[in-house]
């Protein structure tokens, strides 16, 4: 009798685990990259009013005037054209459904808010390793656990280049590649809603994605992704510094979160930066998973994929890190938003993703609208719900071409709380462009490394 319901119990439990695990598409299916799809799965051809061109390849011509020494400051290639239109509160109703709830939020409460709409590029290009690992994702990889983790067969490419549901868009989005080993300068600025900017952090970022290793098959060890950064402004934080690494199964390893404050001199834990904490590198006017439109684990909400749909969102923005003349800190930190003089906005196909809180959880924004680019899922737009339902915060994140690796490098992000009137904005600002670095070595990435990166 107790063997005959332990085979019970264990039928029940394959059951149930298969039921958690999300397959890979099929071998047919998978037939479609390269053909009509893209190699990450994107719709190859363009729209049928022509304004989305067709995918041919991506940005890999590299402009002239490109310094391989100064690749944070890369050239911008659409330079000298000018808007096609521009979208505010006076005609947003001729656009209505090329836009977010966010956006015409912003419209509406700000008569000086506006998008400038110019010609859509897909400039989405990717090295020839990481095109060939998407491919073999495509029927290799798929999700567990309900959602929230991966199968160790995925790796060095999208996972999911012909999603099927929202968890496999969040981790297109989560795993988009951006190079695999990077340095950065971030700057991050808070506008309170008397348009005063305050300086929240500046920090010298290095950032690997374990997963896109080039010499490797499969991730060395549980985790995907090491940040680590160190602050140098404003002064009262100088010396700080903070290291995050993230694991492909958040259900068994946790974030590591590790920070080393001057005045206590020793490196602690912080398990606490996660999910809806306020971060602290932005003022506490964004939330940790906030950051480029969501990052950190799944497990608090339930991901609905709506669809696809075309909308004007924030793409190909050199002109936000190069354009030192037109767009400097003090012109482009406007009173109640970023100034629309400085953001590119095109026409794309984005993925729509619906967030919902799992029962029995909390979150600051129990609901969450996500609009990811079909070609790169770093750019894109998020709107945050508060528990009432009304719109709280909304979020945008740009990219722009870095065409010597190439990828598409996810930089410029900003929050808008429409209920304070406070935004936050970081890595938009000239010189914050990523540039490729050599992997570290595993003792820098020790926590203890911290404490020597963080003395003033």
């Amino acid at each position: 009798m107790m063997f005959k319901r332990s085979i019970t119990l264990a039928a029940g439990l394959a059951v149930c685990s298969i039921a958690s695990v999300q397959a890979a598409v099929t071998a047919e299916e998978a037939k479609q990259l390269g053909k009509t799809l893209t190699p990450m799965g994107a719709e190859m051809a363009g729209n049928k009013d022509g304004t989305i061109p067709a995918w041919t390849g991506g940005m890999k011509t590299i402009p002239p005037g490109f310094d391989p020494k100064k690749p944070h400051l890369r050239p911008d290639p659409f330079a000298n054209e000018k808007p096609l239109f521009s979208v505010d509160a006076k005609n947003m109703s001729q656009h209505a459904d090329k836009l977010s709830d966010g956006l015409k939020a912003l419209m509406q409460k700000y008569p000086t808010f506006r998008i400038d709409v110019y010609p859509s590029h897909r400039t989405g290009a990717w090295p020839q390793y990481v095109m060939d690992n998407t491919a073999k994702n495509a029927t290799r990889c798929s999700t567990e656990k309900g959602g929230v983790s991966i199968n160790r067969a995925c790796y060095g490419g999208y996972p999911f280049p012909i999603p099927k549901t929202g968890n496999e868009v969040m981790w297109n989005h989560i795993l988009r590649f951006v190079g695999h080993s990077y340095g950065m300068n971030s700057t991050s600025w808070v506008v309170d809603s008397n348009g005063t900017p305050a300086l929240s952090s500046n920090n010298v970022v290095q950032e690997e994605y374990l997963y896109y290793d080039p010499k490797r098959t499969e991730v060395d060890g549980d985790y995907f992704w090491r940040y680590k950064h160190k602050t140098f402004a404003p002064a009262r934080m100088s010396g700080e510094a903070l290291m995050l690494v993230d694991p492909l199964d958040p259900t068994v390893q946790k974030r590591k979160a590790y920070q080393y404050l001057p005045g206590q001199r020793r490196v602690k834990l912080s398990p606490n930066l996660s999910y809806d904490t306020p971060s602290p590198g932005q003022g506490g006017a964004a939330t940790m998973d906030d950051a480029a439109l969501f990052l950190g684990p799944q497990d608090r909400f339930d991901f609905k994929l709506i669809g696809k749909k075309e909308m004007y969102i924030p793409y190909n923005n050199t002109k936000m890190v190069v354009d030192e003349k037109n767009c400097p800190t003090e012109k482009v930190l406007m009173k109640n938003h970023y100034n629309p003089d400085c953001l590119r906005f095109e026409l794309h196909r984005v993925w729509v993703v619906e967030g919902t809180v799992k029962s029995g959880v909390r979150h600051t924004s129990p609901k969450r609208m996500f609009y990811f680019d079909e070609d790169t899922y770093g750019a894109g737009l998020g709107d945050n719900y508060d528990a009432s339902g009304k719109l709280q915060r909304v979020l945008w994140m740009a990219h722009l071409p870095a065409y010597e690796v190439p990828a598409q490098s996810s930089e410029g992000y900003g929050a808008y709380n429409l209920n304070s009137g406070v935004y936050v904005v970081s890595n938009v600002h000239i010189g914050n462009g990523m540039y490729p670095i050599a992997p570290l070595d595993a003792r820098e990435w020790a926590p203890e490394a911290l404490v020597g990166e963080g003395v003033r």
